[in-house]
């Protein structure tokens, strides 16, 4: 595509030609940009209402790993023709009430007839044009901090092999449903530049993308990282979902190991999320910020690992 739309003649457009990135930026004053992203995927729950809330929950995070607020979306939805109307329902009803909570509004959409059903939304947000997160933009010495815990690839795949404990599916539905606005705003205060939402390339993944953006290490403590209840039992029967496997084989070799790390614990480090949280690299300068205001505003976030000189991630 790059050889059709080069960066150079879009300079407006900030991100989005050039190096990948959570959503496409495009600057329309010096003090305003906008945001757009798309996401859409298959139901992961059974519940109607908590996949809408889910999969709208995980389109808008993309607008928050770039530092945005949401504007207003537009779904996108796929429904087989005899899906009972209710059900149909339910699911826009969970999206629409997410986007809402998120201050904005679902002002419009288009439906499809499929077999499977599928839904997501269009998103438009705004962010200034100088506070942009991007994947690029961690440097030595930051601290990196996750916002939400880990391990829905697992938890759902329980789900679907039937041998989930109803408690840990509950606390992972809360977490896939917790919008990632305050995770942004608490960057926005610390001085965060760079930021990715943990989502379908698990943490390896999108830690990789931060990594090689950034031309950074990202060491990452296996003993700091946050796993929702269950995640690590359901991790060492091998409840994984096939991504997990195909994360391995494409990621892993971007990784070193300097610590012991059983096997099926390597396997749970690439398990794809959900509408994960935000991986933020937090500036020294900005750190006590940043716990300040989540202390302020009620966020949980973990300390996971820091930015060093080099290249990939680095399992400490």
């Amino acid at each position: 595509m790059e050889h059709l739309f080069p960066a150079e003649m879009y300079p407006d457009l900030l991100v989005g030609l050039g190096a990948p990135d959570d959503a496409a930026v495009y600057r329309l004053s010096d003090e305003l940009a906008l945001i757009q992203t798309v996401d859409f995927f298959t139901p992961i729950v059974d519940t109607p209402y908590e996949f809408g809330a889910i999969a709208a929950a995980n389109a808008l995070s993309d607008v928050y790993a770039m530092g945005g607020e949401v504007l207003f979306a537009l779904n996108l939805a796929a429904f087989p023709p005899n899906l009972p109307a209710d059900l149909l329902a339910e699911i826009l009803r969970g999206g629409a009430e997410i986007v809402r909570s998120a201050g904005a509004a679902i002002a419009g959409g288009h439906t499809i007839q499929d077999k499977e059903p599928k839904y997501g939304l269009a998103v438009t947000g705004i962010v200034h044009p100088a506070r942009i997160f991007t994947k690029g933009g961690a440097r030595p010495g930051d601290t990196l901090v996750l916002t939400k815990p880990l391990g829905t690839g697992a938890i759902t795949t329980a789900v679907k092999r039937g041998v989930v404990e109803p408690a840990h599916l509950d606390a992972a539905v809360a977490s896939m449903m917790r919008l990632n606005r305050t995770a942004a705003r608490a960057g926005q205060a610390a001085g965060v530049r760079a930021a990715t939402d943990i989502t379908g390339f698990g943490l390896i993944g999108h830690a990789s993308e931060m990594a090689g953006a950034s031309q950074a290490c990202l060491r990452i403590r296996f003993d700091a990282l946050p796993w929702l209840p269950g995640a690590l039992s359901y991790a060492e029967n091998w409840v994984f979902p096939g991504g997990a496997h195909n994360n391995q084989a494409f990621y892993n070799s971007l990784v070193r190991y300097t610590r012991p790390v059983r096997d099926w614990q390597e396997t749970l480090l690439h398990d794809p999320q959900t509408s994960g949280g935000l991986l933020l690299a937090v500036p020294a300068a900005g750190l006590d910020l940043f716990w300040a205001f989540c202390a302020a505003h009620g966020l949980s976030a973990w300390a996971i690992g820091d930015v060093t000189t080099g290249a990939g991630i680095e399992i400490i």
